[in-house]
């Protein structure tokens, strides 16, 4: 790894103007999905289309925040900053409570199994989620 790779840090986002709302959300403790006004659905990763009907008529709405666990895997080694200090840590794709499935860390799960339900919860301003309280 040389001295530039080092120093950068591959777990924050490089926002740019349409991404812009969806990170200064995260930022504040709030999760955004687009919702698709021509068929109604909601997709992630945020998009300038829809992915199911390829309408442009989509719009930035607040998620619940509740999500449940569809698979993981331990991640045990990571050589990108700031990774290796996290290892062994969990990477997820969870359902969310609105429909579409999201790449995520799951965090404070000693023991993680499908269906687990989930919450939102954010580390610099970076949406990862944790087991929801009972």
């Amino acid at each position: 790894m040389d001295a530039t790779t080092a120093e950068r840090r591959f777990d924050l986002p490089e926002p740019d103007a349409f991404t812009r709302p969806y990170w200064q959300a995260a930022a504040e403790g709030r999760l955004l999905l687009r919702r698709c006004r021509s068929c109604g659905r909601a997709h992630h990763y945020p998009r300038e289309f829809c992915p199911h009907c390829w309408s442009e008529d989509v719009i930035w709405e607040p998620a619940t925040g509740r999500a449940t666990l569809y698979t993981w895997s331990v991640v045990h080694r990571n050589d990108l900053p700031p990774f290796g200090g996290r290892v062994p840590y969990v990477a997820a794709v969870v359902d969310l409570a609105e429909g579409p499935r999201m790449m995520t860390e799951l965090v404070d799960a000693p023991e993680p199994r499908a269906g687990l339900d989930l919450t939102v919860a954010f580390r610099e301003g970076v949406p990862v989620f944790r087991p929801a309280a009972d």
